[in-house]
């Protein structure tokens, strides 16, 4: 396979390509050898019959050439020899010269056998380098001249004529071996540019599916009969119960599709990209609110005249994400105001408590007493309001600096769960189980008070009101991860929710701040531990009932050490 650097050199053939154009020619070679020494052998045969030559050496010559050949076709047929002129040529372009040079010379009568040379000179130009294809015509050039001379001192006469023809059909062969070299290597560099844009656009395929597999929008590929010929997992998940099937499916077949068929259907007709907002309804599904955009693939390739089929390319939208991504993006522009906010109101905050207090001890009416513990109660709840908003700061400063401990899991659980649970013994109940064991853990005693009271106070607020409609757990799992899980019996969490649970300034209520769980989050990666959230199945008195469980996930201690906490200003 000539090289596109240099004219005589070539990279070694592959024997793993087997479709590549070079290999093809090889075998080609290959089987036009096979085929001409069979023409020779039935040729010498029938000249022998014919003319009643019992001379047996020219049909013993082609039945070795044919022999050869097979050999060659047989033992050979993976890869051609490597490009560089040596004796690996021997087997083909050396058995090839000397069977139509000894056939030339053995042969009595008029024919001719010197045109056979063209064939090895061929592979040498095709499959060698320069200078195998030019060392190949120099040897067929003397075999002619070799001829001419001994014909010239057997027969006689003027040999000028012979000699003259020689030397036209060897330059002949040099034309024709410089321009067939010249071909291939113009083959190779095609193939070359052709396998690296290959290579590019597989790469460009991989990376453009992982894109789409990985997106948070929908995408659905549909052609003029409604067929869905791609879909990706999110676009599956909004399609509803169906969704699970692969491509190729109908938009027909589920009424709830209709709206997508008729988008597709306008943007087929319009010719045009379409924007439209379309609500699918599932049976016993709550209705799917999705901003869709489509577009058609273009039916001809840029600087081609190759045309292909027409698509449409629809991106689908979930509208209760984008509400809740707005949401988020407005809480937390109001949060950035609020603590600045907050900062500001603090002092005023505290002179007015002060007042209040100095007002109240010298009152002694009940309704101005009464005022005052209104005033008090109301101040106190907006001190606690600018300490959450101020608390996110706090939160990240502290988490910073505070320095790694280790406790006893079960042991203090347990305390902080009396304590939480001490503050409305008649509301507060729950199913304790715990079941790590006393496992020593990284973590602050402080930081882990406020992430299990917050997770609790969470639980609490949507739990019913059966006994065990709350439940904490600890245990170790058989791989040695000690976790502890909160689950409460609350009703299913939104997709748009739980995409958000745990970012700043985040709350499916009015009245929260949203900074808790997003706080919870923070105080585990401090320690190297995980918090989740999963919807799944506790037993309780009234049988597998589905809730609403966060588990935190902890990085397990060598030993018990010591404790040190920089929550001090923390409320919880």
């Amino acid at each position: 396979m000539p090289a596109n650097t240099a004219p005589d050199t070539r990279p070694p053939f592959s024997p793993n390509l087997e479709e590549t154009p070079f290999l093809r020619l090889w075998h080609g070679f290959l089987t036009g050898r096979v085929m001409v020494a069979l023409a020779l052998l039935l040729l010498q045969a029938l000249g022998q019959l014919i003319n009643q030559n019992a001379d047996p050496w020219p049909l013993a010559v082609s039945a070795a050439y044919l022999a050869a050949t097979l050999a060659v076709r047989i033992l050979g047929r993976h890869a051609p020899p490597e490009p560089q002129a040596g004796p690996q040529w021997l087997p083909s372009i050396g058995v090839d010269l000397a069977a139509v040079c000894v056939l030339q010379w053995l042969h009595t009568g008029g024919m001719n056998f010197t045109a056979l040379l063209g064939l090895p000179i061929l592979m040498a130009a095709v499959l060698g380098t320069l200078t195998l294809a030019l060392g190949t015509t120099a040897c067929a050039t003397l075999l002619l001249l070799a001829w001419a001379w001994w014909l010239g001192e057997t027969t006689g006469g003027d040999a000028s004529q012979r000699y003259l023809q020689a030397a036209l059909t060897g330059t002949g062969y040099f034309i024709v071996a410089f321009l067939v070299h010249q071909l291939s290597i113009r083959l190779v560099r095609e193939r070359q540019v052709a396998l690296h844009n290959r290579r590019a656009a597989l790469v460009q395929r991989q990376v453009s599916a992982l894109v789409i597999q990985n997106l948070t929008d929908g995408v659905l590929v549909v052609d003029e009969d409604n067929t869905v010929r791609m879909a990706n997992p999110a676009a599956r998940e909004l399609l509803g119960d169906t969704a699970a099937l692969l491509p190729p499916f109908s938009l027909e077949q589920t009424a709830a599709w209709h709206p997508l068929r008729a988008l597709a259907h306008r943007t087929f007709q319009q010719d045009a990209a379409q924007v439209a907002d379309v609500t699918l309804l599932s049976p016993g599904q709550s209705p799917v609110g999705l901003h869709v955009r489509a577009w058609l693939t273009p039916t001809r390739q840029a600087g081609t005249d190759v045309s292909s089929e027409r698509l449409c390319v629809m991106f689908l939208h979930d509208l209760r994400a984008l509400e809740a991504r707005l949401r988020t993006e407005k809480l937390a522009a109001m949060g950035r105001m609020s603590a600045a906010v907050a900062h500001e109101i603090r002092n005023p905050l505290a002179a007015i408590t002060q007042a209040n207090a100095l007002l109240d001890e010298d009152l002694h009416d009940p309704a101005q007493k009464r005022l005052a513990q209104m005033v008090r109660q109301n101040a106190e709840r907006l001190a606690r309001i600018a300490e959450d908003i101020l608390d996110i700061a706090r939160v990240q400063h502290q988490i910073s600096h505070a320095p790694a401990s280790t406790l006893a899991l079960d042991e203090t659980v347990a305390h902080i769960w009396h304590d939480w649970q001490s503050h409305d013994p008649a509301r507060r109940q729950a199913l304790v189980a715990l079941q790590a064991d006393n496992a020593p853990v990284e973590f602050d005693a402080e930081h882990l008070r406020r992430v299990l009271v917050n997770l609790l106070d969470n639980a609490l607020r949507y739990k019913s009101d059966a006994p065990d409609a709350l439940q904490l757990h600890t245990q170790v799992s058989a791989s040695g991860q000690v976790s502890l899980q909160v689950w409460s019996d609350g009703t299913p969490m939104d997709q748009s929710v739980q995409k958000h649970l745990f970012e700043p300034f985040f709350s499916s209520e009015s009245r929260s701040s949203g900074l808790g769980l997003y706080i919870c989050r923070e105080l585990c990666e401090r320690h190297g531990a995980s918090i989740s959230y999963q919807r799944l199945d506790r037993t309780t008195g009234r049988g597998p009932t589905g809730g609403n469980a966060f588990t935190v996930g902890f990085r397990k201690a060598g030993r018990l050490k010591g404790s040190a906490s920089l929550f001090d200003t923390i409320v919880v």
